[in-house]
């Protein structure tokens, strides 16, 4: 019944359509319909009524699926990446897919465990899982209609690790373009944008990382 519940959610004429591929992001041991942007058998059915409805906008949420929660949940592993974002904005250059959080993986209890998971992934390999991999797209695949929005990106490592904000966004900067990185805070669940704006305004990205990268 996916596909008239999307007819009635047309109806009310959206701006945008939001998705998450892993199911049900909140209760992911109960997660029954996880899917893939690159589903020419599934998706591309809802993708065809966007075009046809006048919507240019696909907002997908990635990301946020640190280690522990593949260790939980390996069954959603391929779905929550960002190796399926390509192709379908390939194969659909009508519409514009914005990836939430930008597929970046190092949120939750590995966090708090150790704060600089994934700077320390960068310093040693150069690339920052999967906001990288969201980065390489444009080349890849030749396209022009993926962007990354910042998200839990700047919420979760603004003011705990400067640095490694820092360095996710000169991957997203590098690879999609400044014009292609939008701006969100998710405040929702972090409280009021002011702080997160303030702290953006006073984001330097190192001299360092610059020459080094």
């Amino acid at each position: 019944g996916w596909l008239e519940k999307l007819d009635a959610a047309l109806e009310l004429k959206p701006d945008s359509m939001k998705g998450y591929t892993i199911g049900d992001n909140t209760h992911k041991n109960t997660s029954r319909y996880p899917w893939r942007m690159d589903d020419e058998k599934l998706t591309y059915r809802a993708y065809e009524k966007f075009v046809k409805a006048g919507i240019r906008n696909v907002c997908v949420h990635k990301g946020l699926f640190p280690p522990s929660a593949e260790k939980s949940f390996p069954n959603l592993r391929g779905f929550v990446d960002v190796s399926d974002v390509g192709q379908a904005a390939k194969d659909w250059p009508q519409l514009n897919f914005v990836i939430y959080h930008s597929g970046y993986r190092y949120v939750g209890g590995d966090i708090e465990i150790d704060p600089a998971l994934g700077l320390a992934e960068f310093e040693r390999t150069g690339r920052i899982a999967w906001a990288s991999d969201l980065a390489d797209i444009p080349q890849q695949y030749g396209v022009n209609n993926v962007y990354g929005d910042l998200g839990q990106v700047i919420a979760m490592t603004l003011v705990a690790q400067p640095r490694q904000c820092a360095a996710v966004l000169s991957v997203l900067l590098k690879g999609l373009g400044p014009e292609r990185v939008c701006w969100g805070t998710d405040a929702l669940w972090t409280g009021s944008p002011q702080w997160q704006i303030e702290g953006l305004r006073r984001l330097d990205i190192p001299d360092d990382m610059q020459k080094r990268y």
